[in-house]
């Protein structure tokens, strides 16, 4: 892989099953739905103030955005485990427990959202801030990084541990 290109997303299986469905629904029956919602209000008349006209392309407009995220994360996915770093090393697939600024107590799972599925645990990208600054330290090690505010944070990483989702 080049400097440049975009890592992979690594998938469990039940987790492309699921966005492959998701996928189905709204390419099927929400696109059919969200045609039939439009249509109706179009028939009530004046489109300049008609609300349910307005809201229903609006959710029309976020719904193929979905859909065009779907298609390209499931495109370049890779289904299955992701490569295995070293026991109790800090990679994507692990769930991280961290101390910030001395203080504040973290567990988050580094990797993706999508791939978490409906799990409660905080996800943060490899390539957020976090997630990148932590990526191969292991339990014991400090990184730092700087927020998206600006504020510069520095990590103590608690423990590493494999997620099972």
């Amino acid at each position: 892989m080049s400097e440049t290109s975009t890592p992979t997303t690594w998938l469990t299986q039940e987790a492309h099953d699921r966005l492959q469905a998701e996928l189905a629904h709204l390419t099927g029956p929400g696109r059919q739905e969200i045609t039939q919602r439009i249509d109706a209000a179009r028939q009530e008349g004046d489109l300049k103030e008609n609300g349910g006209y307005h809201a229903a392309k609006d959710e029309q407009g976020k719904m193929e955005a979905r859909i065009r995220q779907l298609e390209q994360l499931l495109r370049e996915a890779q289904v299955g485990a992701a490569p295995t770093a070293a026991p109790g090393v800090v990679a994507p697939g692990t769930v991280v427990s961290a101390t910030v600024n001395g203080s504040m107590k973290m567990r988050f799972l580094v990797g993706s959202r999508e791939a978490a599925g409906t799990t409660d645990i905080d996800v943060y990208s490899e390539r957020s801030p976090i997630g990148a600054a932590l990526l191969g330290k292991k339990k014991g090690d400090t990184a730092s990084y700087t927020a998206p505010n600006g504020k510069e944070l520095s990590v103590v990483v608690d423990d590493v541990e494999a997620y099972v989702g």
